[in-house]
């Protein structure tokens, strides 16, 4: 597994180690030894999957608050997205900074994404699947959002963005009151 390190304090991007043949490929996504190896010891309750069926699709930016906050491992598992996180820990030396990595079925990388996080993600193809274990379990009463164009988020956008009405109505940066303390 080959971890590396982003601009944001505790925000990784993982690369599986894949072992192909004529058939295709093998790789561990997730081995909670050989992460604690490395100091990433996490207990993931909670897979969850999610399709975007047009290039253009953007969900998020999404967090969920304490007591129920999560921290994510996200993947994608057929086509390919720009994935987003958002430093929102009041007092952190980088709140409001973001760091955008392209996750794809073709190179396999994985975002780890800690507490205190925003989180989103653009579709850069259709059919566009993701793939992430959370450590909490989803917690309407704590789930909330920011609008996705109010961080100065470089987006790979070539239109407007397809959105939830959610996402769509979420408030922006400059007026969210984090619970988040760095």
């Amino acid at each position: 597994m080959q971890i590396e390190k982003t601009a944001l304090a505790g925000l990784l991007i993982l690369t599986p180690q894949r072992f192909g043949d004529a058939r295709g490929f093998f790789a561990e996504s997730w081995n909670r030894k050989r992460m604690a190896e490395h100091g990433l010891d996490f207990d993931f309750v909670q897979d969850n999957h999610s399709l975007s069926a047009e290039a253009g699709t953007i969900r998020g930016l999404h967090y969920q608050a304490p007591p129920h906050a999560q921290d994510k491992l996200v993947r994608c598992g057929q086509g390919a997205l720009f994935d987003v996180a958002v430093d929102i820990r009041s007092g952190s030396p980088t709140y409001g900074h973001w760091v955008g990595v392209e996750l794809s079925a073709g190179n396999g990388k994985q975002l780890l994404v800690p507490k205190g996080f925003l989180h989103g993600f653009v579709a850069l193809q259709p059919m566009t699947e993701i793939l992430y274990k959370c450590t909490d379990y989803y917690a309407p009463d704590c789930d909330g959002g920011v609008h996705w164009d109010s961080c100065g988020i470089d987006w790979p956008l070539t239109g407007p963005p397809v959105l939830s009405e959610k996402d769509a109505a979420a408030p922006p940066l400059a007026d969210f009151d984090s619970p988040f303390v760095y």
